[in-house]
């Protein structure tokens, strides 16, 4: 990061990018320690913290300093316009105060989902686990599960998209399936699903690689491989209706969807080469949700691509590959910043994006990247209430290590929605 220098108070002008981390957070009434000048009100806030000089950042300033002759003049002559009254500095850092407990508040709501999502996790590892030697019971557990996050979906007006904070960088089977089960059903609600086909959809996508348990590692986690080995790769979706035919009652919908979820939309997929709608519109749906997260989560890791590098994948380089009509609606499910995304904000600071509603697809809820705030305390807003707005979508290549660890330091994207417990 470059080097600051101090800046008279009186030479700010708005585009200008100053830090206020020497005062500390708590005694000033913004919002973040480092901030790019917007209004002239800002800088009567300033002066009335009793500040003569600021710390002030020329790259990330989009406007010079005034002048110090020009600054002095307009000092002298507006000086009785400036009225900063204890009373207005004090209510705004009551109102700091108010935030402070929304934030601390909101991250208790987040830290109840993670714990949910692990809960959730566990209990489709258990399910993967015993489906072969207990199908009927594996199968009421899957279908329980299924129908608490369906019924929460389809009662909701608007869902919200909610990035987990969850620990481990290899979260292995269980996490993909949750993963692939949420993005399916988000999907399928966009897409006009009813109830049942819902419940169906996310059976089939929890199942989906229920057969990848008789696949040696190597052989799934190589990023190349031989002729022979592709086959045996392949054969996980026979080995996958293999462990779920003990269930009687298992939907031909929901096996559908284990037996078609790598066919394409142009009949280069497998096993059976299937194209256009003669694939299940169900393994349609989990196709495009497994692709996603396989881009987002690939198991080497320095292979993931971010949120938005993964849709313009799909969309841009693989588009053949999907229903045309179903891709488009996963786009828009996802909206213009899909959690996960790293972004540049009007006030010049760089966020993570944790929450998506499609009501506001605009004004998503970002983790903040503040070095002076320790990460577990790290500001969550939404950005409608902060007014700011996104400028641009960045990539963790283009930022310094240091924001890219605090804002996303497992380098995973997983998924969680309102009502999946």
């Amino acid at each position: 990061m470059p080097a600051l220098s101090r800046l008279a108070i009186d030479r700010l002008q708005p585009g200008v990018f100053i830090s206020l981390g020497d005062l500390g957070w708590i005694h000033h009434p913004f919002l973040l320690n480092e901030f790019r000048i917007s209004s002239t009100k800002q800088i009567q806030v300033l002066h009335g913290l009793g500040l003569t000089e600021v710390l002030w950042d020329p790259a990330r300033s989009t406007a010079e300093p005034l002048p110090a002759s020009s600054a002095s003049a307009a000092a002298e002559v507006g000086e009785e316009e400036f009225d900063f009254a204890s009373a207005a500095l004090a209510g705004m850092l009551d109102e700091k105060r108010h935030r402070i407990e929304r934030v601390r508040s909101q991250r208790d709501v987040f830290a109840r989902r993670e714990r949910e999502y692990e809960t959730d996790a566990a209990s489709i590892g258990e399910i993967l686990r015993t489906f072969t030697a207990q199908p009927a019971e594996a199968h009421s557990e899957a279908l329980g599960l299924v129908g608490r996050v369906v019924d929460g979906l389809m009662d909701a007006p608007s869902v919200a998209i909610h990035l987990i904070n969850q620990k481990s960088k290899d979260s292995g089977l269980a996490f993909h399936s949750l993963n692939v089960m949420v993005l399916t059903l988000l999907l399928g609600k966009t897409a006009g699903l009813t109830a049942e086909e819902m419940r169906q959809a996310g059976l089939g996508a929890m199942l989906h690689d229920a057969g990848k348990s008789e696949i040696p590692p190597r052989i799934l986690r190589a990023t190349s491989r031989t002729p022979p080995e592709e086959e045996f790769y392949r054969a996980h979706i026979g080995y996958g209706i293999k462990a779920v035919a003990g269930a009687r009652n298992l939907s031909v919908a929901a096996k559908n969807v284990i037996a078609c979820h790598h066919e394409r939309w142009d009949g280069s997929g497998f096993p059976n080469k299937l194209a256009g709608e003669r694939i299940p519109r169900l393994a349609r749906v989990v196709a495009i949700a497994n692709r996603y997260d396989n881009l987002c989560n690939p198991f080497d890791i320095k292979r993931a691509l971010t949120p938005a590098e993964a849709l313009a994948q799909l969309f841009k380089k693989e588009t053949a590959h999907f229903d045309p009509d179903l891709l488009q609606r996963f786009v828009k499910t996802l909206g213009i910043y899909p959690p996960g995304s790293f972004v540049a904000l009007s006030n010049g600071a760089t966020g993570l994006v944790i929450e998506t509603d499609p009501a506001r697809l605009l004004s998503p809820t970002v983790m903040l990247y503040d070095a002076e705030i320790p990460r577990n305390e790290a500001l969550v807003v939404d950005l409608k209430e902060a007014e700011l707005a996104v400028e641009s979508v960045v990539s963790p290549a283009t930022l310094p290590l240091a924001v890219v660890e605090y804002l996303a330091p497992r380098g995973r994207v997983d998924y969680y929605v309102e009502g999946s417990a």
